[in-house]
């Protein structure tokens, strides 16, 4: 994981207590001392919880969600003045750009909300897969191929600020999983071809929709030095230049899980996360993210069938949920979200009695450059309708 700006737990210089007794307690007993201090400050604490978080650490959200959606819906919070983002680095990094626009200071003359995430160390692999210096380093490599003013950089939301902010300088713009087919319809309104990271299957399986070929993709590898493993005739001929990198999690699945839940399942649909790959995404009834599985399911009538392709801890949530449907788990292989787990009851009773008694640790706090550029490339994806 990328550890820049991280500060060791070990070294955290603003801890009044230490981690160390937390781990220890039963969840008893970090439960009732996590509800006292939510009690003790009341609306001037938020407690977000993204879907892939256990079940005992989303009992004590406020807000359910993914990394956007909470973000935003915390940020349009008037008396919120410390957010607790029970996700992964790059969550929090949003939460602080968006509750601290220039906008929102102002309405709180000047006053910052303050975002704490319960353990540094929940990163996430995918957005680690394309640290800035390597995403800078391909963007001068591929200029002398092709005509970099006319190549529209996108980011998937699953990245760190950084990048958000280089897209902003570059003329570029974010997506979620949900509208980077809109994204993409923007960009080349605006260029002619797209350079799209971290998640390759998400900018493959979106493109593919567009009538985008396999062969006017090519994958750009940041760890081969000559042109990301590709050829110039292949750049030339490009639409989309995918980043290698992937979702840990959805990448787990495969196209034999699918067909063997239709044998042994006969109706049965499978519904996936487009950060699956294109072998799974092709053979799926419903694709899309998150919000859109939840709310497929949601909307399913008592009987159905599915097989999901997501993080685990979602799957089990929605199964619980929803009784009477009948829903698995796509692969035989369990699937969590490893960085996301990290994120436990110890932890975030830890970073909360800290700050009842004066102390913020793990804060997350973007510099001002970054948060500006970032900002950029953010509004330009909330104006896409």
């Amino acid at each position: 994981m990328a550890t820049d700006n991280l500060v060791p737990l070990t070294a955290n210089p603003t801890a009044i207590h230490e981690l160390a007794p937390y781990k220890t307690l039963e969840n008893d007993e970090l439960n009732a001392r996590i509800s006292a201090v939510r009690e003790q400050l009341g609306d001037k604490l938020l407690i977000l919880g993204h879907h892939y978080q256990q079940d005992e650490v989303i009992e004590q959200t406020d807000l359910r969600g993914d990394s956007y959606l909470l973000s935003e819906n915390a940020a349009a919070s008037k008396t919120c003045e410390t957010i607790v983002f029970c996700g992964v680095h790059f969550m929090a990094e949003t939460a602080d750009i968006l509750a601290n626009r220039p906008e929102k200071l102002a309405e709180r003359d000047g006053r910052r909300t303050t975002v704490i995430l319960p353990d540094m160390a929940a990163g996430c692999s995918m957005a680690d897969m394309a640290a800035i210096a390597q995403v800078e380093a391909a963007w001068a490599d591929m200029a002398e191929v092709i005509d970099t003013e006319r190549v529209i950089p996108v980011t998937y939301i699953n990245s760190s600020a950084a990048l958000k902010a280089f897209c902003g300088r570059h003329g570029g713009i974010v997506c979620t999983s949900s509208n980077a087919g809109a994204v993409l319809d923007w960009a080349f309104e605006r260029g002619d071809r797209v350079f799209f990271f971290p998640d390759q299957h998400l900018g493959r399986n979106t493109a593919l929709k567009m009538d985008i070929t396999e062969e006017q993709m090519p994958v750009w590898d940041p760890y081969d030095l000559d042109l990301g493993g590709n050829t110039e005739e292949q750049l030339t001929a490009s639409k989309v230049i995918l980043w290698k990198g992937h979702c840990s999690v959805h990448q787990m699945f495969r196209a034999e899980h699918v067909h063997q839940f239709r044998e042994q399942h006969p109706g049965i649909k499978i519904l996936v996360h487009p950060e699956c790959p294109r072998e799974v995404n092709d053979l799926a009834d419903v694709s899309g993210s998150t919000g859109k599985i939840l709310k497929t399911v949601q909307e399913s009538p008592a009987g159905s069938k599915w097989a999901i392709g997501t993080e685990l801890h979602l799957v089990n949530r929605l199964k619980a949920e929803h009784p009477e449907q009948e829903i698995h788990f796509l692969s035989p292989v369990v699937c969590m979200c490893a960085t996301m787990y990290r994120i436990d009851l110890p932890h975030l009773c830890w970073v909360l009695e800290n700050l009842r008694d004066g102390a913020v640790v793990n804060k997350i706090e973007v510099d001002p450059e970054t948060t500006k550029w970032s900002l950029i490339a953010l509004e330009r994806m909330l104006a896409v309708k």
